[in-house]
């Protein structure tokens, strides 16, 4: 069971993995010592999956995003995972869902210009046939991050 310095600590962190303990802890008003137990049991229980750096798409020369929308007539799952393991193999889609509604799958993809989403499309249709895939071209970024509200866990 998680208390409040625990939701603290994991919002703190998500927004900050780099934080030292010794800061930390200072903002959650525990010693040192006990703030890192704390981390250690948030590692070993799950509720830290892994800790990352958050490159600067920018600087990194992608900043355009692409959503497409695919649909398939396939649904089988060995269909499935040959699409997992080919989208997967591509590090500019950043992520994929399986939806409900009127399309399967969108995948999120990152990009030097537009034009670049052709690559990425012949990619993916060369070894598995799809049904239809739209892209819609993301203008504006309006929030991003990947900071999650701690108020639910358990």
């Amino acid at each position: 069971m998680l208390d409040d310095r625990d939701r603290r600590i994991l919002d703190m962190l998500q927004k900050d993995a780099g934080i030292s303990v010794t800061d930390l802890a200072e903002r959650v008003a525990l010693s040192v010592s006990a703030c890192s137990r704390r981390i250690q049991r948030l590692e070993e229980t799950g509720h830290i999956a892994r800790r990352i750096v958050v490159l600067d798409r920018e600087k990194m020369g992608v900043p355009t995003t692409v959503f497409a929308l695919v649909k398939t007539a396939h649904h089988s799952d060995e269909w499935t995972e040959t699409f997992r393991r080919i989208i997967s193999d591509i590090p500019e889609i950043v992520e994929a869902h399986r939806l409900t509604g009127n399309h399967d799958y969108i995948l999120k993809i990152v990009l030097p210009r537009v034009e670049h989403y052709d690559v990425i499309y012949k990619q993916i249709v060369r070894k598995l046939e799809l049904f239809d895939v739209s892209a819609s071209i993301s203008m504006e970024e309006l929030k991003h991050g990947m900071a999650i509200p701690v108020g639910y866990a358990r």
